[in-house]
Formats: C-alpha cells, structure tokens, sequence
C-alpha cells in the first residue's frame, strides 16, 4: 500500500469519525427536545435518560447514520483532492481513477463488513433497553401488535386459539386447543379458561379445562380443575411488538421467525424485512462510496459547498427510498426480500452509471 492511499485512508477514517460524532450529537439533541416533557413527566431522572438510554440509544443512531458519515468523509476528502488539484495531477501521470478508489474501497468494505456485526449482534442489545425505555416513558410506546383473537399452528394438526393474553402475567384467557385427523375434521378440542405459563416447568398450566373428544360421529366431554401441557408455543410466541426482531441478534431473531412460521402467525412482512435489513443495510456503507468518490472527483467552480449538497442530497434519495419501499413490503405488494434490498440493488446501478460516466 502506497503512502498516498495509507493518507487517504487515514483521512477518511478522521471524517468519518468527525461527521459520526457531528450526527450522533444532533439526533440525541433533536430526540431531547421532542421528548424531554414525556421522559421527566413519566417520572424519568436526567441520570437514567443522559446515563442509560441515550447510551444505549447512541448504537442505533451508529447504524442509521453510518452510511451517511461515510459519504460525507468520502466527499469531503475527495471534493479536496479535486480543489487543490491533487486529483488531475495523479490522473495525468497515468493513476486511472479506479486506482486511486481503492483506500476508499477498502474503507467501505471494512465499515460493512464490521456494520455488519455491529447491526447483527450489538445493536440489538441495546435496542432491548431502549425499547423498555420507550414502553414506560414514552406515549408511543411499542404496544403489541397482537394481544387479542390470537390463532397459531402448534403442530400440523393443532391449533391454538386466544382470546385474550396478558403479556406481564403471561396468561391466556379464554383458551381453545384444537386437534385434526388426517381428513381435517376435530378429533379433539381442549377448551379453558385460562392459560398461564409456568417458568420453573416450561409449560403451560390450564385451568376450568373442559376435554371434547370426538369420534364416530360421537363426542365424550370431560372435565378437569388443571392440566398441565407442553405445546411448541412460547409466551412470546403470542404477542409482537412491532419493533420486536430489532430487539433480537441475527440467529435469535432467525429462531423466533422460524417459530412464528411454524406456528401459523401471518403478518410477518415488518419482521421480516426487519431482519432481511439486518443483511442489506450495512452495504450502504460500500455502495455510497462508490458513488461519492466519483461525484466528488470532478472539480467544480462552486467549490466544497456544491458537492456537499449534491452528496447530502444523493445520500437523502438513497435512504429515503428504503423508507418508501418498506410500507410496500409491509402490505404484501413486494417480498421482503426484495423490500430490503430492492434500494441497494437501485443505487448499485447509479453507482455503476456514474463511475461509467466520470472521467477515468
């Protein structure tokens, strides 16, 4: 590695810490305002919000906002190159510009790679305490999105029926396991009252159970004070929030999709596209550089000003478009798949269209 490119990288580390503190500072200071009558009249001390949540709020504000520091580094650095005309005197001594991109690829690979353990696994961490932070002192608190007429697959042939769950006692009232034969008829049916779930046991432990067997055109009914049952279905199996796989590391969040699905639950596609983001995101870092060191390159009579706001305003089109795609993910008129990486696919293209169109 040449010295140059060990400057440049140096460079470009610098502002990116440079611009990350600049927005980290903003959007802490922009959340107190909005927030601050909520926090102190929910009965919050100034030590836990400044001590505990805007720390571990500051992680998520690292994710959000990286690709942004990144790029604005990028067209700081290169937008100087180019006004002190470092640029065309290396392009004319015969360094293509795809040579002098690689301390600004190795950058953004090393920022995604490392993003990408940084959104997988510590993010999520500390999203749970901000999560419980905004549940008890904030009106827009994460409610569950589904605490009443729940309905999930336990098994291929069983299906359990909520009529109302109580997520801090963990109890299921008005409760009704079902069972089918192999022609899809009721061959049992297991109604209670209630349903708490036992931590010492990993069970759930129903109680005023009536038993309905039926056979033959036949049904014998009995009755019974509790039974305790081992069902495929967790307590947090019955009731999501909606920001509930941000809260979770990748292989955990992998798990609890994987027992939604199987336990029948529809109206995935926000987790789902939460978590597919957990791989797509992180790449923002990479393709923003691609296309900020070639806009940034040409030198421009305006100076640094103009290419600032062409690279804020790229960058603000870029992220925008991932927020606009999400509510067409959410109802189903896009996968989820494509919804978290239908925006970076895009900007891969624009990146490719602009090197193309830059001079070399």
């Amino acid at each position: 590695m040449t010295t140059f490119e060990r400057h440049t990288i140096g460079r470009l580390l610098k502002g990116f810490v440079f611009f990350m503190g600049a927005l980290i500072i903003f959007f802490v200071v922009l959340h107190w305002v909005e927030y601050s009558d909520d926090f102190l009249d929910g009965g919050a001390t100034i030590t836990e919000v400044f001590g505990i949540f805007y720390p571990s709020y500051t992680p998520e504000i690292i994710r959000l906002t990286s690709p942004l520091a990144l790029f604005l580094s990028c067209i700081y650095v290169t937008s100087t190159l180019a006004q002190e005309l470092q640029l065309i005197a290396l392009q004319t001594t015969g360094v293509s510009l795809y040579r002098l991109m690689r301390p600004y690829i190795v950058v953004g690979m090393a920022l995604t790679a490392f993003m990408f353990g940084f959104n997988g696994w510590v993010v999520p961490q500390t999203n749970d305490v901000v999560v419980r932070y905004e549940n008890e002192y904030l009106p827009h608190g994460n409610e569950p999105t589904s605490t009443s007429e729940i309905h999930r697959r336990e098994s291929l042939d069983t299906i359990l029926s909520v009529g109302y769950y109580d997520q801090e006692r963990k109890r299921a009232h008005t409760v009704s396991l079902q069972r089918f034969d192999g022609s899809s008829r009721l061959a049992a049916r297991l109604d209670a009252e209630r349903m708490d779930w036992v931590d010492s046991l990993d069970t759930w432990r129903m109680e005023e159970v009536v038993r309905h067997t039926f056979r033959d055109g036949e049904f014998d009914r009995d009755e019974e004070a509790t039974v305790d049952t081992t069902l495929q279905i967790y307590p947090r199996d019955l009731t999501r929030s909606k920001t509930d796989v941000a809260a979770m590391t990748i292989p955990a969040a992998r798990r609890y999709l994987l027992t939604l699905q199987r336990a029948g639950v529809g109206n995935l596609e926000r987790s789902l596209i939460a978590y597919y983001n957990k791989f797509a995101y992180p790449f923002a870092n990479l393709i923003l550089v691609l296309i900020g060191v070639p806009l940034a390159s040409v030198r421009r009579r305006e100076g640094q000003a103009i290419q600032f706001a062409i690279g804020l305003l790229t960058a603000f089109v870029y992220l925008s478009l991932q927020k606009l795609t999400e509510p067409l993910g959410y109802s189903g008129v896009l996968p989820p798949t494509v919804t978290a990486w239908l925006p970076h696919l895009i900007f891969t293209c624009v990146a490719v269209v602009v090197l193309w169109r830059t001079r070399k």
